[in-house]
């Protein structure tokens, strides 16, 4: 970088800390969408003047140019010298001191950066600088009453039995599948190649996947029903059909709601072998002996239930404080969020101990209604936001690390580790925006009457979940291990 533009961006930094001057704008807003305005400024020949003189003067103070002293260098020779320099300059100090009057000023409150390109814009020599940007902005509306709520609470206690099987579960990840020489059972896998057909045509093929014996196998945008009792009996050579529909919210729009035949051609059946709770898995994974162990899970399920007695709490308070929340959304927000909400979902799941194919069931069923409930999930941000602003609720750094800390015994991590992974994946700002609303729904069910009910019953774990697009490449093999396609 040159002398002369370390001095204009120099002096940019020493103008941000003086008073701003104030600019003449004039400001034109208009509503363009749901949640998005159109702004257009226009900056008089006056205001850009101003900083075109700040800037030759302080080029003049300080370039360094052969044949002059510094302070010594006649300005039209600077203009011309350095009118690369002073017109960014000019153009970084207009644009960065009308956006902030803008936002002074006017009560836009955007969601986003605004939509243009910086790069783009140039100052004209004569007359004035106009711009202009598109920007998305929080809905505007009136907070429900909210305090006094009558909420009904889900109890339960963590028996023995669901220590047992969860146990199973957690045993469950570290199995092995071992070839089977008989008929595939219920859980027992399936190592088999499916074609996938549209209106008879080949739409796509998987090579080799393995199936587990479950009621249900879930894709990222589609499910296969009664899967268990399809392939019941099966050997090496079964073929067996079945007709499968992609979901409604696929991210291939012109998929949605299509019905594809699958032709499923087994090569050979696994079972699956359990790992014995002995010394060497015990000290695998940390434990000194099994009641060690079960003493863990019992407090993780009983963490679960107070996972579950909050979504249920939230649930019912985000109803009653969203019911006036008709306001539309724009789609291209709510598709941009849809990532957002999947992953704060799995991170609240990994706070609560829940296991990895838990987890991954409920990633893919959440994918199949993720328009949908990511819509509905900005409108419950949008108010709770609005409740922790007028609430004066804060997260602070202690929050945060309490948070990973958390997580990091739950997961067996180590700290560090585990918040270098938020960063590294931008879910940092996710646990931050949830420990925010955590704190809303809190301040609502302070003045909550709550009336404790039984749970329902937890569902079955009857669910085999793939990372895997029915509606992705022509051909793949998928490797149990991985996580990708």
């Amino acid at each position: 970088m040159s002398e002369a533009a370390n001095t204009v961006s120099d002096a940019v930094a020493e103008a941000d800390s003086e008073q701003k001057y104030k600019l003449s704008l004039k400001v034109d807003i208009e509503n363009v969408g749901p949640c998005r305005k159109h702004v257009r400024v226009t900056v008089p020949r006056a205001d850009i003047d101003h900083f075109s003189e700040e800037a030759v003067k302080e080029i003049v103070d300080t370039a360094a140019v052969p044949g002059f002293r510094k302070g010594r260098v006649p300005a039209s020779l600077a203009q011309k010298r350095f009118k690369t320099e002073i017109s960014n300059s000019v153009r970084q100090r207009v644009l960065m001191q009308s956006l902030e009057q803008l936002a002074d000023e006017n009560t836009l409150d955007p969601i986003n950066e605004p939509d243009f390109d910086v790069e783009s814009l140039a100052i004209p020599e004569q007359g004035d600088f106009e711009y202009e940007f598109d920007v998305e902005v929080r809905p505007s509306f009136d907070l429900p009453k909210y305090d006094g709520l009558k909420i009904e609470r889900p109890s339960r206690e963590v028996t023995d039995a669901d220590v047992d099987a969860y146990l199973e579960k957690f045993r469950a990840q570290y199995a092995t599948n071992e070839s089977h020489d008989g008929p595939a059972e219920a859980n027992d896998f399936v190592v088999a190649s499916v074609e996938f057909t549209r209106d008879g045509q080949p739409f796509r093929k998987i090579s080799s996947i393995e199936l587990q014996l479950k009621p249900i196998v879930r894709f990222r945008d589609a499910e296969v029903q009664g899967f268990d009792k399809l392939m019941a009996g099966a050997v090496p050579g079964t073929e067996k059909q079945v007709e499968v529909t992609i979901s409604q919210e696929a991210e291939q729009v012109e998929m949605r709601g299509e019905k594809l035949n699958a032709t499923i051609l087994v090569g050979e059946v696994l079972r699956v072998k359990m790992p014995d709770l002995g010394g060497g898995f015990l000290d695998r994974i940390g434990y000194s002996d099994v009641e060690a162990l079960r003493t863990e899970v019992r407090g993780m399920l009983e963490r679960q239930v107070v996972y579950e007695q909050r979504q249920a709490v939230r649930k019912q308070v985000i109803e009653k404080i969203t019911e006036s929340a008709t306001w539309d959304l724009p789609e291209q927000l709510v598709r941009k969020q849809t990532e957002n909400a999947l992953r704060r979902e799995i991170l609240e799941m990994e706070q609560a101990g829940f296991t990895t194919q838990q987890i991954m069931a409920r990633e893919n069923e959440l994918r199949q209604n993720a328009i949908t409930s990511t819509r509905q999930a900005l409108k419950e941000h949008f108010v709770l936001d609005k409740i922790a602003e007028q609430e004066k609720v804060e997260v602070t750094p202690t929050d945060i690390d309490a948070e990973i800390h958390m997580m990091a015994i739950q997961r067996g991590e180590n700290p560090r580790r585990v918040r270098a992974r938020l960063v590294k994946s931008g879910v940092i700002e996710n646990l931050e925006a949830q420990i925010r609303e955590r704190k809303a729904v809190d301040v609502v069910l302070k003045s909550a009457v709550f009336e404790d009910v039984p749970a329902p019953v937890a569902k079955a774990d009857d669910v085999q979940a793939l990372s895997i697009s029915v509606c992705g490449t022509s051909t793949v093999v998928v490797n149990p291990a991985d996580d990708e396609e």
